[in-house]
């Protein structure tokens, strides 16, 4: 077995720099028409609050359905040309979406954004392109991207809209389009090997499994409610700035102030659910507040501060959601099984966000704004009934050794009961075909001189 650096190389940093910038820019373009497009709609032929639900929601549709055939694809043909692909498809939606003059034709640009599901691929781009010791933090870095790039889409569609309507918004995602070209061809470096990456990538021999197992399920409820609720309530949380007096030039400034704030607050929270091992009290009370600041929005308490106050708790809430709900799945995956649990994770966040957008924009369309947040904070009721008999995660730790080489096939899978013989260590899966071992530990009870004289190095791998 090898010993393992876990510094960055050259081309790490850049893949990694690249591929991060490479999925914010993608993310921010679908995410900059959510607090704008109800706002707007009226200029729009055909359109209504259900419609308008639609095409906030639909991109969730197509990328649930397209993200597992485009990681397929990627692994035939290439990362860099399907990734390409979806850009472009990307790029299309936006130029088509940016050219509508009725909700209809928005509706299919924002089906052709969704269809450029290249997430899976771009995470299959970075294992590629990353050493197994530096892996996690490489992805760790992704999903801060895509946290900035929602907050910064929060602030930037407002202020375009403003100043060059909806289509404004559209030429300037597709802009980005290219942008996420540019990048990924001179940025991000050509990868030398195409593999798979247990950790990243999904397995269909694990599916079944993965399905199987209720604990995962209940992440996969988590963020597909979580994404529901984001989507559905920005049918209606626009015209609440609106209707509390704030001009629409001023929403991008709202949300600024909100998302620096919940930031800040969230930090914390997600220091204790670590450290202190809270994570299902954390988990238990950002759904309570979720839950509390949708009662809230439908009408409890009037005027700017009171708004501003039960938005700062939703976000505060919805970003350690965020924040911990990945991390409880990583401690909850069966060694080896983390890409395949992610998988159905992402799909599930997805068609959250499109049965939100058709539901927030349902439900407003036949009893007004008051009752998309009235239906949610019911469905966040459900939500944490349903989350209330979880079992605390216990904190295991992954870690993958990377096996030696010129190791025989038949030695390799001796190493299974090898590794679980070592104290802590509480699940191993040996692949001999990637020459990896995946271990799930647990840091206070593990013999990390054991597992070293096992390993042959003092710096296995470490996850999360």
């Amino acid at each position: 077995m090898r010993k393992v650096s876990g510094l960055l190389l050259a081309t790490e940093r850049r893949a990694i720099t690249g591929l991060a910038g490479l999925y914010a820019t993608r993310m921010l373009g679908l995410f900059m028409v959510l607090p704008v497009l109800a706002l707007y709609a009226d200029d729009l032929a055909g359109a209504t609050p259900l419609l308008v639900g639609l095409a906030l929601g639909i991109y969730g549709l197509t990328q649930a359905v397209l993200q597992i055939p485009f990681g397929l694809l990627s692994d035939r043909l290439g990362r860099k040309p399907v990734i390409a692909v979806g850009l472009l498809l990307f790029m299309l939606g936006s130029l088509v979406a940016a050219q509508a003059d009725s909700i209809g034709v928005v509706i299919l640009g924002r089906c052709l954004q969704g269809s450029g599901a290249v997430a899976a691929a771009i995470m299959a781009l970075l294992a590629d392109q990353t050493r197994e010791e530096v892996r996690t933090a490489a992805m760790a870095t992704i999903g801060l991207s895509i946290g900035v790039a929602f907050a910064v889409a929060m602030v930037l569609g407002p202020w375009i809209a403003a100043d060059y309507g909806l289509s404004g918004v559209f030429w300037f995602t597709a802009a980005l389009g290219l942008l996420g070209m540019a990048v990924l061809w001179k940025l991000v470096p050509p990868a030398p090997r195409r593999v798979r990456h247990r950790d990243v990538g999904m397995d269909r021999e694990q599916l079944r499994g993965i399905l199987a197992r209720s604990d995962l399920w209940r992440m996969d409820l988590s963020i597909f409610a979580l994404h529901l609720v984001l989507m559905a309530i920005f049918v209606a949380v626009p015209f609440r700035l609106v209707e509390a007096g704030i001009a629409v030039e001023q929403h991008g400034l709202t949300y600024l102030g909100v998302m620096l704030l919940a930031f800040v607050a969230m930090v914390p929270l997600v220091i204790v659910a670590e450290k202190q091992r809270r994570m299902k009290a954390m988990c238990l009370s950002a759904i309570t507040g979720i839950t509390l600041s949708l009662f809230g929005l439908a009408g409890l308490g009037e005027g700017v501060w009171a708004l501003f106050g039960w938005l700062l708790l939703f976000f505060i809430a919805f970003n350690l959601l965020e924040a911990t709900l990945p991390s409880m799945l990583s401690k909850l995956a069966p060694a080896g099984a983390k890409g395949t649990a992610m998988g159905v994770y992402s799909t599930s966040q997805f068609l959250g966000a499109f049965l939100g957008g058709v539901l927030g924009g349902w439900l407003a369309q036949q009893w007004g704004l008051s009752a998309v947040f009235i239906g949610c904070g019911l469905l966040g009721l459900a939500w944490l009934a349903a989350m209330a008999g979880m079992t605390p995660p216990r904190h295991l730790s992954s870690e993958v050794v990377a096996l030696d080489d010129n190791e025989q096939d038949d030695a390799l899978e001796t190493l299974m009961a090898r590794f679980a013989d070592v104290a802590g260590v509480e699940d191993v899966l040996v692949v001999p075909e990637e020459r990896l071992a995946y271990l799930k530990v647990d840091r206070q009870r593990l013999d990390e001189q054991a597992l070293a004289r096992l390993t042959g190095s003092g710096n296995p791998h470490s996850g999360a």
